[in-house]
């Protein structure tokens, strides 16, 4: 029973539409008519600017974060633990908040994996850094550093439960980006200041 309630909760805070809530207060309106129509921190800066945008990803940082934290009072275990990391991703994606629609899952996974696996993402952190800052695609380096993740908790023996979970996290958070990804390959996805993307 604990284990269900702590999936339950941890979807919940992952679903709390974060960079949805933070445009309508900074008067942007429904931040899905902006740029790529995410309701991440990417668009929301494109949309609203830099404290916005920092907001956001706080906010979404957080709520994964927190979500692990829960499952882990509520239920204790590794299992429940890693199951809400990737609930609180799939929350994010798939918003009951907004129609079951919603972000990709970057930020909130950050914040879950963070809490789960919190050395298996260290390295991820300045994959996201140097790829985003050198190419300016947030897309791609998003991308790589999802890749990491799972990487990192197998060299670092995290136990399985953890490892699946980061496996999960990062093929959620990869399919989704996969419009991106066709962009990537063409030669067409736009770069962090230059116009619209749907990162």
């Amino acid at each position: 029973m604990n284990g269900a309630l702590a999936l339950a909760a941890a979807y919940l805070v992952g679903a709390l539409p974060v960079g949805f809530l933070v445009a309508r207060v900074f008067g942007v309106g429904d931040i899905r008519r902006h740029g790529s129509g995410n309701i991440g921190a990417t668009n929301v800066l494109r949309a609203a600017g830099w404290v916005p945008a920092l907001l956001t990803l706080i906010g979404d940082v957080a709520k994964g974060y927190l979500a692990v934290a829960a499952a882990g009072a509520l239920a204790g275990d590794a299992g429940a633990r890693a199951a809400a990391a990737v609930a609180a991703i799939i929350g994010n994606c798939w918003s009951v908040f907004l129609g079951f629609r919603g972000g990709k899952g970057v930020a909130t996974g950050l914040g879950a994996l963070l809490n789960l696996v919190p050395w298996a993402v260290a390295p991820a952190i300045p994959v996201w850094l140097a790829v985003a800052v050198t190419t300016r695609y947030v897309s791609l380096g998003s991308i790589l550093g999802a890749a990491c993740v799972p990487l990192g908790a197998l060299l670092l023996g995290y136990g399985a439960p953890a490892m699946l979970a980061a496996l999960a996290g990062a093929a959620i958070i990869i399919a989704r980006h996969h419009d991106n990804i066709g962009r990537l390959l063409a030669g067409t996805e736009r770069r962090l200041g230059r116009g619209r993307s749907a990162a």
